[in-house]
């Protein structure tokens, strides 16, 4: 017993929980149901799940000793598995973006900018009309916001502005509504295309051709720093980190890592290189960058979701959440359809950025089978970020 106990005290560390809850997700997430699955959002599932566990069986004995599920040691570690994940995946769509987000740039562009705004605003005016007619608590209904609309920044803001007494109640909320945030934007996503009864392959090749342009090259040979293209998309990152990082006095406003790195991802992957040193990524790597950091983000925002899931349930505000991200996303939808005639796969791409849903843009692409589409959720989402923000800011300040 005495050795079976130092085994188990060695595997049950928050890094072989990562790879457990990684492998079982991934196998939850290949299950199709008339073709209809979860995809990496089987991670997030099973994140919960492990939460919820670790909040009812935080400690067990084994053998005469205490091993801890979820104590404050590995909250941090979990906070880090996110930022690391968020970081990788935004800076892998901002590169993938990048060559031609700036040269396809145009007028019917502007309508992304207004669908982050419009999303937002409608989760919004949802939250308020939370607070003043049904009740809740402020610091409640905007967690739940946050949590609805998937915005990490925005649950940071809301915290920052509620202070000691009610950062608990903007948590407890964003983990309540987080989970149907990220599944109902994954299922949208999923059944508007067969609602709509859309021939995909069709729409695969308007995106495709819409998307070509020329880029110039440069002339003489651009020098390669590594194999795998690690260098460019490494100082993507902490370029974008170091952009993410400045705050705006008066409103305390940032991007943020996500914010910061997407922008830098889009500015390093438009200019491809300096001088002679080639910045451009492979695409295979950009698409292993893309997965890695979606499986990492969910881990680290799922495993803490369980946890204050469970402590502060509520039936009535799992439900205010979900129309949180119903609403906004219908809205969202027939906006884009019918005022700003987006064709679907643009159309749902720009509703992921707007909801800043990036477990829903990883499902979109494979719905999709082209990353084409990354330039709709890239144009749409800094916008939606600022702007939750702010919402959230502004409701608990002034409310």
């Amino acid at each position: 017993m005495t050795y079976l106990s130092g085994v188990a005290l060695k595997l049950i560390t928050p890094l072989f929980c990562i790879f457990v809850i990684a492998t079982l997700g991934y196998l939850l997430g290949g299950i199709k149901v008339k073709g209809i699955s979860l995809g990496t959002a089987g991670v997030l599932i099973v994140a919960l799940l492990f939460g919820i566990l670790a909040n009812k069986i935080p400690s067990f004995s084994f053998a005469g000793n205490e091993i801890t599920l979820f104590g404050d040691s590995i909250k941090s570690t979990y906070s880090f598995v996110s930022s690391l994940g968020t970081a990788l995946f935004v800076t892998a769509v901002g590169l993938i973006a990048g060559p031609k987000f700036f040269r396809n740039f145009n007028k019917k562009s502007i309508g992304y900018i207004f669908m982050g705004v419009i999303v937002i605003l409608s989760g919004a005016l949802i939250t308020l009309l939370i607070v003043l007619i049904g009740k809740v608590d402020k610091n409640m209904a905007v967690g739940l916001m946050t949590g609805a609309l998937t915005s990490t920044p925005g649950l940071s803001a809301a915290k920052e502005v509620a202070g000691d007494l009610g950062e608990s109640a903007v948590t407890a909320g964003y983990g309540i509504a987080y989970l149907f945030g990220v599944l109902g934007v994954v299922f949208f996503v999923q059944l508007m295309p067969r609602f709509e009864k859309v021939d995909m392959e069709k729409e695969k090749e308007k995106i495709i051709a819409a998307g070509e342009v020329n880029i110039k090259k440069v002339n003489g040979k651009l020098v390669k720093i590594d194999t795998f293209d690690i260098f460019p998309f490494v100082m993507t990152v902490a370029l974008g980190m170091i952009l993410g990082s400045f705050k705006i006095p008066g409103i305390n406003f940032s991007l943020g890592t996500s914010g910061g790195t997407l922008i830098m991802g889009l500015i390093v992957g438009h200019f491809g290189h300096i001088g002679k040193i080639s910045l451009s990524v492979n695409k295979n790597t950009l698409n292993f960058m893309r997965e890695l950091g979606l499986c990492l983000f969910l881990i680290g925002a799922g495993v803490p979701g369980g946890v204050n899931f469970v402590t502060h349930f509520k039936a009535i505000y799992f439900l205010w959440g979900a129309l949180i991200t119903l609403i906004p996303m219908f809205i969202g939808y027939f906006v884009s359809k019918y005022v700003f005639k987006f064709g679907i796969l643009n159309n749902l791409a720009s509703i992921t950025g707007g909801m800043t849903s990036t477990p829903a843009l990883g499902t979109l692409i494979s719905v999709a089978g082209t990353d084409e589409i990354s330039g709709s959720y890239a144009a749409t989402y800094p916008v939606a970020l600022v702007f939750v923000v702010l919402a959230a800011k502004i409701i608990i300040m002034i409310v």
